[in-house]
């Protein structure tokens, strides 16, 4: 546990990942373990959210930390492997795609069909086609709706990297 004391002096944000970087490496959090929100750590370092966010960025950096959503900002390792849902649905609309499911110039479903069939949330979807537009597998006619492109790029997609 942190000893709680104020933390004073210049670059006091180096200061803060320092102390969280010693409280990870020391296995006080686990992997996949959520920190303490931004308002406790502001308490107990008694700096402002900027200072503790600038501090939690370069754990970030440095790969000892992910940000998850709805979660925060957890301790990176095999608990955090796992996708995101909307990468997970981009995957199983990527295969569905290479398989002929949907051909070039196909329709894809609706963002409600896919929110009520397989129960994810609106930005889920979005999230999902984002990734696939980004790859180049699809394009999107504002108020058509999203299609396989005639296309698609020969190159890598993100599943590749």
């Amino acid at each position: 546990m942190a000893t709680g004391r104020w933390l004073t002096g210049g670059q006091v944000y180096l200061q803060i990942a320092d102390r969280m970087r010693e409280r990870i490496r020391s296995g006080e959090f686990a992997p996949g373990q959520a920190l303490p929100s931004e308002a406790e750590l502001c308490r107990e370092f008694g700096v402002a959210r900027n200072t503790v966010r600038r501090g939690l960025a370069i754990l970030e950096e440095e790969g000892l930390l992910v940000t998850v959503p709805s979660k925060g900002r957890v301790t990176a390792g095999k608990s955090t492997d796992a996708p995101y849902r909307y990468q997970a649905v981009a995957a199983w609309l990527r295969e569905q795609i290479k398989r002929g499911d949907f051909p070039p110039g196909a329709t894809l479903p609706s963002e409600a069909r896919l929110r009520r069939e397989l129960t994810i949330s609106r930005n889920t979807v979005r999230q999902a086609m984002a990734v696939l537009e980004r790859e180049g597998l699809i394009v999107t006619e504002q108020g058509r709706g999203r299609f396989v492109r005639h296309d698609p790029p020969s190159g890598r997609t993100s599943q590749d990297v």
